[in-house]
């Protein structure tokens, strides 16, 4: 799952959400100097990927992408789900998705001088460019896609167009939307059933 699955599956706390939303930018000591709401948002981002990068019908969506790509299905997956959760917020939410995205965005925001400076800038951009709403759109998820290969360009010093995988999302749209509803609850279930248990303990 993407950045809009890693806040919406958080608890009611903008610590939480912060560090569900940021767990991958924000790590080791410099994680360790954030609250303890962060710390366990960053904890539920790794328990989220771990079950998702586990589950079947995630293992089935990831077989869907071309071989051109294949290496970097997971990634793929991550954003195409965000797509569907998206375009199916209805379905999993009752507060309207720019009504969250907004919300979210007004509380996380009086944050942003806490954050170390490249989680700053990374929130900066979310909150500046709707990003979250962005993946209800294939050109957001397209943008989505672009970013991350320009990260992995500069990582690697070679080309990536992850963004081409578009092409695979729109070849099996149905499908992808399939699995994702068939997912997505029992990630929610997982997420849910860990929360209680790390409040009780």
């Amino acid at each position: 799952m993407n950045w809009l699955a890693h806040v919406f599956l958080s608890e009611p706390s903008v610590d939480f959400q912060l560090g569900n939303l940021l767990a991958d930018v924000v790590r080791g000591p410099r994680r360790d100097a954030m609250s303890a709401d962060f710390v366990r948002g960053a904890a539920c981002h790794k328990a989220i990927d771990a079950f998702t990068d586990a589950h079947p019908t995630v293992k089935r969506s990831r077989a869907r992408i071309g071989s051109e790509h294949r290496r970097f299905s997971g990634v793929l997956v991550d954003v195409f789900y965000d797509y569907y959760l998206a375009r199916s917020w209805q379905r999993y939410s009752t507060i309207a998705l720019d009504a969250y995205t907004a919300a979210f965005y007004a509380s996380a925001e009086p944050h942003l001088k806490e954050l170390p400076p490249d989680a700053r800038t990374m929130l900066e951009r979310i909150i500046r460019y709707d990003l979250l709403a962005s993946y209800a759109q294939v050109d957001g998820v397209e943008r989505a896609l672009r970013r991350i290969s320009s990260y992995l360009t500069s990582r690697w010093g070679r080309e990536f167009t992850l963004d081409q995988g578009v092409r695979d999302l729109l070849a099996h749209e149905a499908e992808f939307a399939a699995d994702f509803h068939e997912f997505f609850p029992s990630l929610q279930a997982h997420v849910a059933h860990g929360t209680a248990g790390a409040a009780s303990r």
